[in-house]
């Protein structure tokens, strides 16, 4: 029996020998069944089991009598059990989050914390074909693209769901040929909720229709879910140039967006929000990057939820969080020491040294002449009035600098400056001020930036009209 299980765990490789996996049990069906089914699955492939039930305190006496069966189960089964608890009412209302929705955080967590205390590599879930399908028929009819149609995936980080393409139908017989018993969860009955009306409901009417419909529905997720996995693959690939920025976003060119079809456009966004955060986005909010990413415009911004701006910049698009637009406060610069900047994604390391016989070319290490420093040195954005005479160059203002060199509008408070008071010594992504550097060999200050993620020195040659690098921060 059970032979789509055998089959999934296969091609997933769920059950290989030497593993350790963490088994949910409610005490219901489902769970118990998969236990019983890892246990003799364990004997047979070598690996380590261990059951985990959570109680969920909602239903009074009878969660604990749920906790009480599966304790007693474990027992008699010889299978070493973790029983954990959670007030769930209490801690919705202290999240403002629904009750289910806040009793599956509670219990994932409580899985996972007890997988890492015992070295478990793998968590099991009790999901199955009908499960799979009835997620399929809530997001469809709530309005749902691709991935939403995708239902519940088979492996996923540590968990596991075995039974994702078995039916409730061959799990009830599995337990009534192995004489198996189980708990009820009364508010399974409870129709107010959607997925039970769907379960109760919905889905019988649609078996007069088909009686092989939940086994034809598995099949079908399955498709729908290796044609979105190819088109994910494809967003994946169009956006592997993304690099990190000092504040913690990510940047690439927006023709990676731009010339993608809108499938992988959006799942490329998608992708890249991803790394930014586990967070949810809606479909308008995807899109709404995509026409950034395609707008003919130099410039622009989306505010998005979760604390994170997509901005357009010449070239560029940028994903980061909102907080990094926000101005700074000048610091003092340790002298010598390390100044930390984390809120600009740099640290400056200054230390008394002598200069080099070749000045160095790197924009982020100079050798300064403390004999010409006007006052102590301070960590600054740019202020009105700013120049700097860059080695080789004119003496140029910053803020003309910076638009010579496509430094975008929003990067442009964000490059520090480290003055005295007569103005600037150093700027952030193009280097020193020539008239303030040590002569080779001479006492000196060493000035060290170092970014916390790549950064690209600026171009800083004069430009005729064209630019051949777009500055990175």
């Amino acid at each position: 029996m059970l032979n789509e299980a055998q089959a999934l765990t296969r091609e997933y490789a769920m059950l290989a020998p030497g593993n350790h996996i963490l088994c949910a049990v409610s005490g219901g069906a489902d769970s118990v069944c998969l236990l019983h089914w890892l246990k003799g699955q364990a004997a047979e492939q070598g690996f380590t089991l261990t059951a985990a039930h959570f109680n969920h305190r909602l239903r009074g006496a009878e969660s604990d009598r749920d906790a009480a069966f599966v304790e007693k189960l474990c027992r008699e089964w010889k299978v070493p059990c973790v029983v954990g608890t959670g007030d769930v009412s209490g801690e919705a209302q202290r999240r403002g989050a629904g009750i289910e929705e806040t009793a599956r955080a509670l219990r994932y967590d409580f899985l996972e914390e007890t997988a890492e205390k015992l070295g478990a590599g793998l968590i099991a879930t009790a999901h199955n074909a009908n499960d799979n399908v009835e997620t399929m028929l809530l997001h469809l009819i709530r309005g749902s693209g691709l991935q939403g149609l995708t239902g519940i995936r088979p492996r996923r980080g540590k968990l596991i769901r075995p039974f994702l393409t078995t039916t409730r139908a061959e799990i009830l017989a599995y337990l009534e040929e192995h004489r198996l018993p189980h708990v009820e969860d009364s508010t399974n009955a409870d129709t107010a909720y959607a997925r039970n009306r769907l379960r109760h409901q919905v889905i019988p009417l649609l078996e007069e229709l088909n009686p092989a419909l939940i086994s034809r529905l598995s099949d079908t997720v399955g498709y729908l879910r290796a044609d979105n996995d190819y088109l994910t693959a494809q967003a994946m690939a169009a956006v592997r140039g993304a690099e990190p920025t000092v504040t913690g976003g990510l940047v690439l060119p927006a023709d990676a967006i731009a010339r993608s079809p809108d499938p992988i456009a959006v799942r490329a966004v998608s992708t890249l929000l991803g790394r930014l955060g586990e967070h949810q986005y809606r479909s308008a909010h995807l899109l709404s990057v995509v026409d950034l990413a395609r707008s003919g415009h130099p410039s622009g911004s989306v505010d998005l939820p979760h604390g994170i701006t997509a901005r357009r910049a010449y070239g560029l698009l940028v994903l980061e969080p909102s907080a990094a637009e926000s101005g700074w406060t000048p610091v003092p610069l340790n002298v010598p020491g390390e100044t930390p900047l984390p809120q600009l994604g740099w640290k400056l390391v200054c230390r008394p040294a002598q200069a080099l016989a070749e000045p160095p070319t790197d924009p982020f290490v100079c050798y300064l002449d403390p004999s010409v420093l006007d006052g102590p040195l301070t960590v600054r954005p740019r202020e009105t009035g700013d120049g700097i005479t860059l080695p080789g160059r004119p003496h140029k203002s910053v803020k003309k600098l910076l638009i010579d060199a496509k430094v975008p509008r929003a990067d442009r408070e964000r490059l520090p400056v480290v003055a005295d008071r007569r103005g600037p010594v150093w700027l952030g992504g193009f280097g020193p001020d020539a008239t303030r550097l040590a002569a080779p060999g001479a006492p000196a200050l060493e000035l060290r930036a170092v970014p916390l993620a790549p950064a690209t020195q600026y171009e800083t040659a004069p430009t005729t009209g064209t630019h051949s690098k777009e500055g990175r921060i």
